[in-house]
């Protein structure tokens, strides 16, 4: 890999690994970071797709699972069931607040304004995530997210650093078909909400089916938002708990 002098080392390794494989950019993560690396999954629709692909390569990674309390009962089942098929090295999290905890101080605060979103959303997925990258020791994180996902995830690169941790997201540039595909090869399993008509699935009170005439960002938090902060600068100075 070639290291431009005009440019930061993961700026370059970005602009190099747009061309590769997701496997090779999972390798290239592997011998930047070595044990530092971690995978994160929601155990959404095509999780099955992460999971396995960087198990190939890194068998014992680390894998964050955020747990807020409101999965759905299916995505409980389903993590079960790929922990154990893909022998994941799962590391799970939960909010220092409990969901009763969080309901009786705050009320519930997916149906207020935007606001009352963020807040949510930090105290069930940011903080928690921060933590995990604190108490693992990560410098390095693996995400499946795609840039056909949304609008706001159009302009992501391959490698890049959000709040002091280089983030690499090997299948960024695979499309449905591709997705599609690949689980396909590997005798994989969407998540089972798919059936039903869900194309991104979360917490149960903030996802909805795809109806006609939405898009699939428009499934998430009532359209009012796309990412649930996992995936934009940190807020931590926005709110204490």
């Amino acid at each position: 890999m070639h290291v431009l002098s005009d440019l930061t080392p993961i700026a370059a390794a970005a602009m190099d690994l747009e061309g590769v494989s997701a496997e090779d950019r999972v390798r290239w993560a592997v011998e930047a970071f070595g044990d530092k690396l971690v995978l994160t999954t929601s155990f959404g629709v095509q999780s099955a797709v992460m999971l396995h692909l960087v198990t190939q390569v890194v068998p014992t990674i680390p894998v964050i699972f955020i747990d807020t309390g409101y999965h759905f009962p299916e995505t409980y089942r389903f993590a079960a069931e790929l922990t154990t098929r893909l022998g994941l090295n799962l590391k799970t999290f939960v909010p220092t607040m409990t969901a009763a905890h969080q309901e009786a101080v705050y009320g519930r605060l997916w149906e207020k304004d935007l606001e009352g979103l963020k807040r949510y959303n930090f105290i069930n997925k940011v903080e928690p995530m921060e933590r995990a990258v604190r108490e693992l020791g990560a410098t390095a994180w693996l995400a499946g997210l795609r840039r056909s996902q949304a609008s706001t995830r159009e302009t992501l690169r391959v490698a890049q650093v959000q709040n002091k941790v280089t983030k690499v997201h090997p299948i960024l540039d695979w499309d449905n078909r591709r997705v599609h595909r690949y689980l396909t090869e590997h005798g994989l399993p969407y998540h089972p909400l798919w059936d039903q008509g869900y194309v991104s699935i979360g917490d149960w009170h903030s996802t909805s089916k795809l109806e006609a005439g939405m898009t699939e960002e428009q499934t998430r938090f009532g359209g009012l938002k796309r990412e649930c902060g996992l995936h934009e600068t940190s807020g931590k100075d926005d709110f204490q708990i």
